[in-house]
């Protein structure tokens, strides 16, 4: 979807972004209010090769995308009228390139139950870059071996998580993931990359 269209739709006055991975700790834009939230009916998975931002071509690495089912915690965030425009470009300028991310505006409660409408960034399992069949020990290679122009994938693994914390939520299976990557660098960096089948390659072509 392009940004205009999208803007097309929007409502008058304030806008809220939900953010569950990187968004959670370097959000790109200005905002009023920040607060913790739960999405249902979505959930957060290390789904989406990157070979720009956490990789590259020959080495991609894995980040993370809004799945269909189950719920999600994150960070909700409120952008005051005055700055929408200028936030929405920069979000897109981030998160769309390569349209990995179907932009689409969800239903986030808030602690005191409050619900509020917000974009998030869903990911698209029709996009080359969407992974769907990859073990827990698969992942984590991918996970140890990306390093992008914004830095090694384990930091942006740690990064969620470590936010994650400290408002009190945890991801299991994300933690056991970094866990698994951060043997594979320490015992051998070089088994790090894994022989990508001819789909994966494909997609390493066109992700994050």
């Amino acid at each position: 979807m392009r940004l205009a269209d999208f803007r097309a739709v929007l409502p008058a006055g304030d806008f809220w972004v939900f953010g569950y991975g990187s968004l959670m700790w370097s959000p790109c834009f200005a905002y009023r209010d920040r607060r913790l939230a739960r999405v249902h009916g979505y959930h957060r998975a290390l789904c989406i090769l990157s070979t720009r931002y956490r990789g590259t071509h020959r080495k991609p690495g894995l980040v993370m995308g809004l799945c269909r089912g189950g719920s999600c915690w994150g960070m909700a965030y409120r952008i005051p009228r005055s700055e929408v425009g200028r936030s929405l470009a920069r979000l897109w300028s981030r998160e769309m390139p390569r349209r990995v991310y179907e932009p689409r505006v969800v239903p986030a409660m808030l602690p005191d139950g409050r619900r509020v409408n917000a974009l998030a960034f869903v990911a698209d399992p029709q996009h080359p870059s969407y992974v769907r069949e990859l073990d827990l020990h698969g992942r984590a290679r991918l996970v140890a071996q990306g390093i992008g122009k914004r830095g090694p994938c384990i930091d942006y693994i740690r990064n969620t998580l470590e936010h994650m914390h400290d408002v009190g939520v945890r991801d299991p299976h994300l933690e056991r993931v970094l866990e698994a990557a951060l043997s594979l660098r320490k015992a051998a960096p070089s088994a790090c990359a894994p022989a990508l089948g001819a789909g994966a390659r494909a997609a390493s072509r066109s992700s994050v």
